[in-house]
C-alpha cells in the first residue's frame, strides 16, 4: 500500500468511526429522553436531543426493534422491555439499594410516611432507587428510576453536601406544593453517596414534628454512613444523636 493509499485508508477510517461515534452518542440521548417519560412524542424527543425527527425515528426505529424503546397506537414511545429489564436488574444488584431498604421501613415505622433513596443522576438530576411508601391513607407516591432536578430542593442541598450541623434539611417542597421533604445525605470516604428522603403531606408535619422526623432521618443517615466505612468522627452530620443499631 502506498503512503497516499494509507493516508486515505487512516482517514476514512478515523470518519467512520467518528460517523459511528455520533450514531451511539445520538441513540443514547433519544434513549434518555424516552425513559425520563412515561410517554413521549417523536416530536418532543426530537427536539430535545436536537435532531431531525427523520433522524430521531430513524434510531428510535432501531432501538424499539432491540427492545429497549416501545412505541403505542397513538405513536407515542416509552421504556421497552428490555430497558426495563436492565434497570431493575442494576437496581437489584445496587449495593447502597439492598442496605438502605431496611432504614427506608424503619422511617416508615416511625414517621408513618413515605421513604425514598436517591443518588445522583444525569445533568444535575437525583434518581429515585429504592421507596417504601407510608401507611396512611392519604401519603406521597413516586416510582423507582424517577429522575427529579436538584435545584431549588432540599434533595439538592443534600447530594450537594450543603447539610447544616442538625444532619438533615427540611423544607416545604417547590417542586410539588403541600408536600414537606426531610432529606438527610448518607455519606462514604469520597463524599455523598446518596440520600434519604422522607417526604408526607405539610398539613400533616408541623415544626415540631418535623424536628423529630428529621432527627429519625438523620440517624439513618449516620448509621449508613458508617456502613460504609465512614467513621463517625468523620461524619460532617455527626451531632448527639446515637445512630441506630
Amino acid at each position: 500500500m502506498s503512503r497516499t493509499d494509507a493516508a486515505t485508508w487512516r482517514r476514512t477510517d478515523v470518519s467512520a468511526r467518528a460517523g459511528s461515534t455520533r450514531t451511539v452518542e445520538r441513540a443514547l440521548a433519544l434513549l434518555s429522553e424516552v425513559c425520563t417519560e412515561d410517554a413521549i412524542s417523536l416530536t418532543e424527543c426530537a427536539r430535545r436531543a436536537e435532531l431531525p425527527a427523520s433522524t430521531a425515528l430513524r434510531l428510535l426505529r432501531t432501538l424499539e426493534s432491540a427492545g429497549y424503546v416501545n412505541r403505542d397506537d397513538e405513536g407515542t414511545f416509552g421504556a421497552g422491555p428490555r430497558m426495563i429489564q436492565l434497570g431493575a436488574s442494576a437496581i437489584g444488584r445496587n449495593t447502597l439499594a439492598r442496605l438502605a431498604t431496611p432504614a427506608l421501613h424503619r422511617i416508615v415505622e416511625a414517621t408513618g410516611e413515605s421513604a425514598y433513596l436517591s443518588v445522583p443522576g444525569v445533568r444535575e438530576t437525583a434518581i429515585y432507587v429504592a421507596l417504601v411508601e407510608g401507611n396512611h391513607s392519604v401519603r406521597h407516591t413516586s416510582w423507582i428510576g424517577r429522575a427529579v432536578s436538584l435545584d431549588g430542593l432540599a434533595l439538592g442541598r443534600v447530594l450537594r453536601d450543603d447539610v447544616p450541623p442538625t444532619g438533615y434539611v427540611a423544607e416545604r417542597d417547590r417542586l410539588e406544593p403541600d408536600v414537606t421533604a426531610i432529606v438527610a445525605p448518607i455519606h462514604y470516604p469520597g463524599g455523598v453517596a446518596g440520600a434519604l428522603s422522607m417526604l408526607g403531606p405539610t398539613y400533616r408535619i408541623d415544626d415540631m414534628t418535623m424536628q423529630h422526623y428529621g432527627r429519625v432521618v438523620a440517624a439513618e443517615g449516620r448509621a449508613l454512613s458508617n456502613r460504609l466505612g465512614l467513621p463517625a468522627a468523620q461524619d460532617p452530620t455527626t451531632d448527639l444523636l446515637e445512630a441506630p443499631r
